[in-house]
């Protein structure tokens, strides 16, 4: 039998368990930009959890609200019922979403906010007489969670490749990383837009009359980092527009500030017809999600329903209480500190941070925006991952947490973040790449 503190009993995720077992790193609390390990030891975290703590650990504001909620509202259903905190919250995303978009559907995470907006997008084609617009386009190398349509319009081979055919009439745009051209690129790469015309040979392949929907990651993060050519975005939505596809942003990981923007379609200058959020959307204190439609496609189904439910669809604790009232002290937050622009503020000088390491060992490219900052390393030959996982144990063991996806490092730290705490990040890494053969 286990005993009570084993670390058997927990199957953990995306981790290499065995490994972690036999040499576990924990942490036990967690404060502004700071996680604590069992030894009292500070660990910076430039990766705000993951990607997800945008305000910063523990924020006072938030705790009280949800430890309010909780002794007032534990639970109701949204199912043939509503509490308030709920509407609440949509309106005020509602305010800061950009324009028509502000119909929210509630979710529990990304990975359910992404199947949720394909099933919109597939219920909004069937509404408008249009059942034969069935495909869903993802793109290579894309993250949309772990659900089946989210890994089936992904494309991490590793997510995919072990569960069968997954859903059907899927269909994949390349990706847009050209490391060849765009090297140490500051900011959007300058070469790339063509990437987005191929959108035009799957619609040949396949006619745009069967295609409902395209799926991207304004910056693809759990790939590693890549960011979008300058012009790709625009493209993608001229062409959806052009052959009556509809454009889905996932923004999971853009939303809220990442960017120095509250989104990444406001970044951009480039609007989708659905847009997903989850993570920073409670500051991960509460779990959550969220999907956002324009009034349209709203209204579309609504009025061409033909049963009293609209929309079969939806989660036991879709808009639970104490994850409304997370989100509305969340926005409080964000708001009265004005972390978006602080973001946008600092972002020059995260750039600065991120590229004063083109010369370290091991590096191959770097890539950043607004907050966001990956450093791709030359995988050691014949064993692809290990340099990358072991920069990151040294890191962590030198009191700074950051996040390793195959031989790519990535960055994304709270939007609180010094910018002497931006160097150390900096410095931590130098040191930790010298260190590593």
């Amino acid at each position: 039998m286990p005993t009570p503190n084993s670390l058997d009993a927990f199957w953990m995720p995306f981790t290499p368990n065995r490994a972690f077992k036999a040499d576990p790193r924990m942490v036990v609390r967690a404060e502004g930009m700071h996680y604590y390990a069992p030894d009292g030891r500070a660990i910076l975290d430039a990766t705000a959890g993951l990607w997800c703590v945008a305000a910063g650990h523990c924020r006072t504001r938030i705790v009280e609200a949800i430890r309010a909620a909780a002794g007032e509202l534990d639970y109701a259903t949204n199912f043939n019922l509503g509490s308030p905190s709920a509407f609440e919250f949509a309106n005020r995303l509602g305010e800061i979403l950009p324009d028509q978009l502000d119909r929210i559907f509630f979710t529990n995470s990304g990975s359910e906010s992404a199947d949720t907006a394909l099933k919109i997008a597939l219920a909004y084609q069937k509404a408008r007489g249009k059942p034969g617009k069935y495909r869903l386009i993802g793109r290579e190398r894309g993250y949309h969670g772990t659900n089946f349509g989210g890994i089936s319009v992904g494309g991490i081979v590793r997510n995919r490749m072990t569960y069968g055919p997954m859903v059907a009439g899927v269909d994949h745009l390349p990706h847009t990383l050209d490391i060849a051209r765009n090297a140490f690129s500051r900011g959007e790469p300058p070469h790339g837009v063509e990437f987005g015309d191929a959108l035009e040979r799957l619609v040949q392949l396949h006619d745009a009359s069967t295609i409902a929907a395209v799926i991207v990651e304004p910056v693809a993060g759990s790939t590693g980092v890549i960011v979008p050519p300058k012009g790709y975005l625009k493209r993608l939505r001229e062409l959806c527009t052009k052959h009556d596809i509809l454009l889905i942003y996932d923004e999971v990981i853009t939303g809220f500030g990442r960017l120095g923007a509250p989104f990444a379609a406001d970044y951009f200058g480039v609007k989708p017809d659905i847009l997903t959020m989850a993570k920073a959307i409670t500051n991960a204190a509460v779990p959550m999600g969220a999907v956002a439609c324009s009034r349209e496609i709203y209204e579309t189904i609504l009025a061409n329903s033909e049963t009293p439910i609209e929309l079969f669809h939806g989660y036991t604790t879709s808009g639970h209480p104490l994850a409304c009232a997370a989100g509305l002290a969340t926005l409080d937050v964000y708001r009265d500190e004005r972390l978006f622009e602080r973001a946008a503020e600092l972002a020059p000088y995260w750039e600065d941070a991120m590229h004063s390491l083109r010369d370290a060992p091991h590096v191959i490219d770097i890539r950043n925006l607004g907050l966001i900052g990956g450093i791709e390393l030359e995988p050691r030959a014949g064993a692809p991952m290990q340099r990358g996982l072991e920069v990151f144990r040294a890191c962590f063991d030198a009191g700074v947490l950051i996040r390793v996806t195959g031989d790519i490092l990535a960055f994304s730290p709270p939007l609180i973040i010094e910018k002497a705490q931006i160097d150390l990040i900096a410095e931590t890494v130098r040191t930790a790449l010298k260190q590593v053969a």
